[in-house]
């Protein structure tokens, strides 16, 4: 693989030379050219063999160039949140090489849960560079389906449940990854939304819940975002696999979005020939190989889109057309990245890298719980009015950029909560000129135990994590003991990335903690009063232990830079601003999917039986109080809401008007603080025939504020914010109406309201 990628290398910069004389050579070298121009020229050239070549992978990561044309091969690599390592060339085996240890992002429920655009861009900014100086031109990621149930092994590779949030947030993270000349490939379209049976499962639902729930951050990704590669996802839709689904693929996304990017299988998504031929696919992986770990000789040639498409045109019964507007996409990928020699060099596990991964993280921290007892609050810890304080939990110590599936990163580092917690104490005594003091003991004790040895994946393991087997009653009477000869106990548990857990390929089977850890809590709780509990995972889990606990923190998945992000939140270096990108349900039967009974652990026809209410939608439909809502996120700073004004009463039905809101918000506390305004909109009288949930985010911004400042938030409104989808016209509609403003700090905490009218 290094030759290969060297000969690549040598090629670009060949390449480059001569394009610096393009006025001598093929048009499509001429990069003055429009692209469009150069993509047919580039196709003049082509032999039908080239062709059927460059639609199908050549290893586990690449697909053909033309080296007759100076027209580079295609190098995809696992994300979203950091360039996966390098392996075999057809194995999934490590490659062995000695640089390829990367930047670890935070996983994408921190990104979403910072709510807020400029770390998105952030983000795709910095991945993308990381791509780039890989060498790879495809970034596999980001993912934005939606969060429909807490069971779903990938949640933490998603942005949440709201449509309106994960369209916010993957926009700027596409514009940031191709500002490097490497093309973000939005996954899993579509319906991927949970991780049993996924090859199996046949969803089925209303045309109105498509697209007002699981299409529109697809659709802003394509519209917005301009991303030049989308990947199907494995499960089937009315019938059909997604990977080659008419619908999704030719309708939708061609059609009517007028996508003029390049369509990628997930690896081994593809199943039929002529639907890939027919129904909008452009480039086939991980078929035959199964994807994952078996391997067949000449795999490659007998791919649906190699030798079997090259006979079906031969044999004149598909048209070579299908073929040629496949190719195009490719090329027009292709003269977007590897021919486009103004793209930059790029830059790898930098440490502008790790501040961005550490930023990211600390704004995506969500503070859940943090109760005023005896006039004090337990958060932010003071480490100068601390003697004693005793970390528990197993997550403390063990590394989470490991696993997980395709997201199982090779880290240049990954510092641990409890090596981040003791930097910064250490630090925050050294710092203390003038006193004499010493710093704060801490202590660990494990409490609970995932059982493995060392979990491992692409021949990666833990370099921590040693194995333990005493038995849960054991280790929790240890922690218990412990913890009531401490100041302060900080646990931290939660999931990890083992199968059943936050895993790609399995879904969790309960909402509880796994490893006896309610036990635990429990019995730490009744030790010690002074708890705080830490949560590493990117689903929501059932709290019986919530109201014998002072402080909950929310931490995610938070890459090379975890401890110390979570170390800054908890000594109040950081002020948190995160905030809840999905509900955490009090129990199972408080989510639609599975109150409804519409979620399926086996393959078959499944049906969306909750429609459009998912999440929050759901919850206030009911009724039900959430044990955490959407949007929810504490602040060490307290914010005071004035009153909403509009610039007029009412809204004309015409694409071209808007009405603008605005809110006085302000910092009433003595330290800096950052808080997200939340403008959700609800129509006060809908169409009987058009249920509509009782209201829908529709806006925020984030507003940082040094103590006693004030600032304005400002909200435009649009008719498309009103909209809903008329299935029976398919079409998109606003009926006029009055419409209520709800102005808020969460979905369940709503300050100001006000109304207007749609003319």
């Amino acid at each position: 693989m290094k030759t290969r990628h060297a000969r690549l290398a040598f090629a670009t910069i060949f390449l480059s030379a001569l394009c610096a004389n393009a006025s001598a050579l093929a048009p499509y070298l001429d990069d003055t050219k429009p692209i469009e121009a150069r993509v047919e020229d580039a196709l003049s050239r082509m032999t039908l063999a080239e062709k059927i070549a460059m639609v199908h992978a050549q290893s586990k990561f690449s697909s053909p160039g033309i080296p007759r044309l100076g027209i580079p091969e295609n190098w995809m690599s696992d994300g979203p949140h950091g360039i996966r390592s390098e392996v075999l060339w057809d194995k999934w085996d490590q490659a062995g090489w000695t640089n390829d240890a990367c930047t670890a992002f935070p996983a994408l429920t921190a990104l979403a849960a910072t709510w807020n655009p400029d770390m998105a861009k952030l983000y795709g900014e910095s991945i993308g560079a990381e791509a780039r100086y890989r060498n790879k031109n495809v970034l596999l990621g980001p993912g934005v389906n939606i969060y429909r149930t807490p069971l779903n092994g990938r949640n933490f590779e998603y942005m949440g449940e709201d449509p309106f949030l994960a369209s916010r947030i993957v926009v700027p993270y596409i514009q940031g990854v191709q500002s490097n000349g490497v093309a973000a490939c939005v996954k899993h379209y579509a319906l991927n939304n949970q991780e049993v049976d996924r090859h199996k499962i046949d969803v089925r639902l209303g045309d109105r819940a498509l697209y007002e729930i699981y299409l529109p951050a697809f659709r802003a990704a394509v519209q917005e975002g301009h991303a030049w590669a989308i990947m199907g996802s494995y499960n089937l839709y009315n019938g059909e696999h997604a990977c080659h689904n008419a619908t999704l693929l030719q309708k939708i996304l061609r059609d009517e979005w007028h996508f003029d990017g390049v369509v990628v299988s997930d690896w081994g998504g593809t199943h039929d020939t002529r639907q890939a031929i027919l129904n909008g696919l452009d480039m086939e992986f991980g078929t035959k190989t199964d994807g994952l770990t078996r391997n067949t000789p000449n795999a490659y040639d007998t791919y649906h889109l190699a030798q079997p498409y090259l006979a079906l045109i031969k044999s004149g019964e598909v048209p070579a057309s299908t073929l040629d507007a496949k190719v195009r996409n490719i090329l027009r990928l292709a003269f977007r990245t590897t021919m486009n020699r103004d793209r930059p060099f790029g830059s790898f596990a930098t440490p502008e890298h790790f501040a961005a991964a550490r930023r990211i993280a600390e704004e995506g921290i969500v503070l859940l719980k943090n109760d005023e007892r005896d006039g004090t609050r337990l958060l932010p810890i003071d480490p100068s009015k601390t003697k004693k304080i005793l970390v528990v939990g197993e997550n403390a110590i063990r590394m989470m950029t490991i696993g997980g599936g395709s997201s199982s990163l090779k880290a240049a580092r990954e510092i641990s909560p409890l090596d981040g917690l003791k930097a910064k104490v250490a630090g925050a005594s050294s710092s203390r000129q003038g006193e004499q003091d010493a710093p704060p003991t801490i202590t660990f004790v494990r409490g609970y135990t995932a059982g493995d040895k060392t979990p491992n994946q692409d021949s990666l393991a833990p370099t921590q994590n040693p194995a333990e087997t005493r038995p849960a009653a054991e280790l929790i009477a240890e922690a218990a003991a412990s913890a009531r000869d401490a100041d302060i106990v900080i646990y931290i548990g939660g999931l990890n990335k083992n199968k059943q857990q936050d895993c790609e390929g399995s879904d969790r089977t309960t909402l509880d903690l796994p490893y006896d850890q309610n036990a635990l809590i429990t019995a730490l709780a009744r030790a010690n009063k002074n708890l705080v509990i830490v949560l590493i995972s990117g689903n929501a889990v059932s709290m019986p232990w919530v109201n014998e606990v002072p402080a909950i923190v929310q931490a995610w998945y938070l890459g090379s830079e975890a401890g110390n992000a979570i170390a800054s939140i908890l000594t109040g270096d950081t002020n948190p601003s995160g905030k809840l990108p999905f509900t955490f349900p009090a129990k199972l039967t408080d989510n639609g999917a599975h109150a409804t009974n519409s979620y399926k652990p086996a393959g078959g026809i499944e049906e969306y039986k909750e429609g459009i209410f998912v999440g929050y939608r759901y919850a206030e439909k009911n009724a039900i109080k959430p044990l955490f809502a959407f949007g929810h996120g504490l602040s060490y700073t307290t914010f005071e809401y004035g009153a909403p004004t509009l610039d007029k009463p009412a809204l004309a039905n015409n694409p071209g008007d808007t009405l603008t809101v605005t809110i006085p918000i302000k910092n009433t506390s003595a330290r800096r603080g950052a808080e997200v305004v939340q403008l959700y909109i609800g129509e006060l009288a809908p169409n009987p025939a058009f249920p509509r949930p009782v209201k829908e985010l529709k806006g925020f911004v984030k507003l940082d504020l040094a103590p006693g400042e004030q600032k304005t938030a400002t909200f435009a409104i649009t008719r498309d914010q009103l909209q809903y989808f008329d299935d029976k016209r398919h079409q998109w509609t606003a009926t006029p109406g009055k419409f209520e403003l709800l102005i808020g700090s969460a979905s369940d905490d709503i300050r100001a309201k006000t109304s207007f009218d749609l003319k």
